[in-house]
């Protein structure tokens, strides 16, 4: 998920430093020019996603075939979250739609950065069993990633980690753990969980008690991680014996045989979604890409080559139960975790992180 932590930081760092985000180079991917002068503004989309494996799956999955559908060729851009704020501040956005996770829509939505959506216009929302917490004013929720529990299924003499519970008890499951570092929020909720608060309680979260239960582990916490393939590395050296990490991540290291596992049950699920920012040049266009992206048969075809879950409960008919078990909204999945509360964390999120800075630090 290394793919997706310029999101994640972005996040974290806040909004400052317009200005400087104005000045610097945008980050692009695939067709990355902004300068539409010259360009049918109707027969061209310009989408801001993050780039990397998740936009070449965007691009086989959505793009090309919402192309030769529509007509409405697509170009891609992967400005920085202070550049999307600054640009459209300036009233001058240089993309339509906006494909981010949906902590920054809400900051956005804060900032009055995102136009309110239509939903009479995103005909593939109606009665399909979308949360009602992905469809928001500000933004619709595309997809959803988790983060989970990964051990060694040889540290144990075949036993199992089957919940953060055992994750904490060093006694029974003994070895140097490692716990996610800055690069995304606090892992709080998992200390929770391990101290017994069920998944419907977590919220608001208590976090003196969540910071209380973090000492009891960090004698046993190795390393700190902070980029998306770091856990699986950790895991495969034999460096730790335990991590989170985020869902998807040690695919590519299972399959090269490491006796690695994953277990769902309390897994932090976090989303993806469409925002329209304010002065989209193409808003018609962002309509018709969005709701082409939630159908189930496009929401499938996107999962089978990036490993997020459909938001679509339907896709789920389109997808083998070989695809279907490593997906954060497998229903299954979705009943042995929960979703973080974006709207706790981004009052909270400042005070948290500091102090969850000065924890790792000390």
């Amino acid at each position: 998920m290394s793919d997706i932590g310029i999101d994640r930081r972005a996040f974290l760092s806040g909004v400052g430093g317009l200005a400087a985000g104005m000045a610097a180079g945008s980050l692009t991917a695939c067709d990355t020019r902004t300068d539409r002068s010259s360009d049918d503004n109707s027969k061209v989309l310009v989408v801001r996603d993050f780039g990397g494996a998740y936009g070449t799956a965007n691009r086989k999955a959505i793009y090309d075939p919402f192309t030769r559908e529509s007509d409405v060729r697509i170009k891609v851009v992967n400005f920085g979250h202070t550049q999307i704020l600054a640009q459209i501040k300036e009233g001058r956005p240089q993309f339509d739609v906006m494909d981010i996770d949906m902590s920054n829509l809400v900051r956005f939505d804060h900032e009055g950065a995102s136009e309110e959506l239509d939903y009479g216009r995103l005909k593939n929302t109606k009665n399909a069993g979308i949360a009602e917490s992905l469809l928001t004013p500000y933004g619709v929720g595309k997809s959803y990633w988790a983060s989970v529990l990964a051990y060694r299924t040889d540290a144990f003499d075949g036993r199992e980690l089957e919940s953060w519970a055992d994750f904490w008890n060093h006694g029974n499951f003994p070895g140097s753990r490692s716990l996610q570092g800055t690069v995304d929020l606090p892992e709080l909720e998992f200390a929770l969980l391990a101290d017994g608060v069920r998944l419907d309680g977590l919220y608001p979260l208590d976090v003196d008690r969540a910071f209380k239960v973090l000492d009891e582990i960090k004698g046993s916490v190795r390393s700190f991680w902070e980029y998306g393939a770091e856990p699986g590395e950790l895991l495969d050296r034999d460096t730790v014996v335990a991590s989170s990490t985020w869902a998807g991540r040690l695919r590519n290291v299972i399959e090269r045989g490491s006796p690695l596992a994953y277990e769902w049950n309390g897994a932090r699920r976090q989303s993806n979604g469409y925002g329209i920012p304010k002065g989209s040049s193409n808003p018609d266009a962002a309509y018709r890409l969005i709701d082409f992206a939630l159908r189930p048969e496009v929401q499938a075809h996107m999962a089978r080559l990036y490993l997020d879950g459909p938001v679509v409960p339907a896709a789920y008919g389109y997808l083998t139960e070989a695809v279907a078990v490593n997906l954060a909204s497998t229903p299954g999945n979705l009943l042995t975790g929960f979703d973080l509360d974006i709207e706790w964390w981004f009052e909270h999120q400042h005070d948290v992180t500091k102090r969850w800075e000065q924890w790792v630090r000390t």
